[in-house]
């Protein structure tokens, strides 16, 4: 089941589907795809995937975490997966335990945004850069507070703009907001914009080829969205997460519990665009390199909200 903006997103959606269709080639895995309507039927197809005696059943993206606790709770005997699943922490702030059909997939976005913040820091040269999230939520601001983070680290007189498209999942899918809000950060001095926005980030991109300005993708490889715009992109190997819980069901294990996956785990990275190659020097490259393994050695640790 797969998250608002469905296949074609060329960001999150689309990531979790090339996990599906390596299964599918690799595995001989059957695998069958239902894309969100407006919102209010998602805990009824995971129900009818669930009742369909499908072993393993994605739920794509945090805004299934209700629903996803619910379903499985009545069909004890499926296995479900969420990619981004929210977690319940209790006031002690420990996380609440999950059911043992429940795999939450997790990423430390934070991690793969302060790489991204820092190189908008250093090959920024009005010294502003900007942000452009989806739907402003504790998810998209893990994204936000590393980028800010990573800016910080390397370029002190450096301002960070940062907006978000909404306070809806209908936030991931708008891009005429997302060329809006990146308009008006290109037009405000901002040289270099970060997504984390979904199919609202096509409108980001957008913007960039009309400001010849730069943006940082995210989720998957965004090169190819602005070949001569797009720096880098912060990448989430969503197609591994997948691949690999598939991988582990088939092996007869049941994937289950929390499963965390940043720079150490190479669930994150950063991926630069080679036609862009000559915006970073030796010395970003090496200072980048430097901060990723201090963030792996734990002499950083990244903050995860703002």
């Amino acid at each position: 089941m797969l998250d608002v903006g469905g296949l074609g997103d060329k960001s999150f959606n689309d990531g979790a589907n090339r996990g599906l269709v390596r299964a599918k080639r690799e595995l001989n895995a059957q695998v069958q795809i239902i894309e969100p309507g407006d919102g209010s039927d998602r805990a009824a197809a995971l129900r009818m995937l669930a009742a369909s005696h499908h072993p393993l059943i994605f739920a794509v993206g945090f805004v299934f975490t209700d629903d996803l606790l619910q379903v499985a709770q009545d069909y004890p005997d499926v296995r479900f997966a969420g990619i981004d699943f929210a977690l319940r922490y209790d006031a002690e702030q420990k996380p609440v335990s999950l059911p043992n059909n429940i795999l939450a997939l997790k990423f430390r976005e934070e991690e793969g945004s302060f790489l991204a913040g820092a190189l908008a820091g250093m090959v920024s040269i009005t010294h502003q850069v900007g942000f452009v999230g989806g739907m402003e939520s504790p998810l998209i601001h893990k994204f936000s507070a590393g980028y800010r983070a990573g800016v910080a680290a390397v370029c002190e007189i450096c301002n960070v703009r940062i907006m978000f498209a909404g306070v809806t999942p209908n936030a991931f899918k708008d891009p005429g907001t997302g060329r809006e809000m990146a308009l008006n950060q290109y037009q405000n001095g901002v040289d270099i914009i970060y997504h984390a926005a979904g199919a609202t980030g096509l409108g980001v991109f957008q913007a960039a080829r009309e400001m010849h300005k730069l943006v940082i993708g995210v989720d998957s490889d965004q090169s190819n969205e602005a070949p001569d715009q797009v720096l880098s992109s912060m990448v989430k190997r969503i197609d591994n997460a997948t691949f690999t819980a598939i991988e582990d069901m088939i092996a007869g294990q049941n994937p289950h519990g929390v499963r965390w996956l940043g720079l150490k785990e190479q669930g994150v990275e950063l991926i630069h665009n080679p036609r862009l190659q000559y915006l970073l020097t030796p010395q970003i490259d090496h200072k980048l390199n430097e901060l990723k393994t201090q963030i792996i050695r734990g002499e950083i640790k990244v903050p995860d909200r703002d």
